[in-house]
């Protein structure tokens, strides 16, 4: 038995309202984000804000003292890219829920995002967070500078 079409535009009303508070309130907290990283030599922390926008550099342990103009500004790059990185998959884990189909409407579809065209083709590799125990290969600009990142 199918249900009448009244009831089921009433049950997709309320949960495009539900869906449409959820979406307000996660776009709230999104505009309050921010993520720091730490620069792989341990001399640079970048913070990026919500949009992935430089919101602040520090230099730790007076490192940069030693480095060359090169060396620091490669770090700080390293630093507020990966920053950056973290942000846009926190924004997409954030709007991930609104991406599903509605499991109790199911012509309501969800948001189709493109994220690669958002963000870049960065964002969608694997996070090196969750590859627990993999080692990385020392930064590109690191080669270029002759340094392997050990210390």
């Amino acid at each position: 038995m199918t249900e009448p079409l009244e009831k089921r535009l009433e049950t997709a009303m309320v949960e495009l309202r539900t869906a449409q508070e959820a979406l307000a309130r996660t776009e709230r907290e999104l505009r309050q984000a921010s993520f720091a990283v730490l620069s792989s030599d341990r001399a640079v922390r970048a913070t990026v804000g919500p949009q992935g926008e430089l919101a602040g550099i520090e230099f730790l342990d007076h490192k940069y003292r030693d480095m060359s103009p090169q060396a620091l500004a490669a770090s700080i790059l390293e630093a507020a890219n990966e920053a950056r990185l973290k942000m846009n998959r926190h924004v997409m884990k954030a709007m991930a829920p609104f991406t599903e189909p509605s499991s109790g409407v199911p012509e309501l579809k969800g948001f189709e995002l493109e994220w690669e065209r958002i963000f870049g083709p960065e964002v969608l590799r694997e996070d090196d967070e969750d590859a627990a125990g993999d080692s990385q290969p020392a930064p590109a600009w690191r080669d270029a500078l002759g340094e392997d990142g050990e210390d």
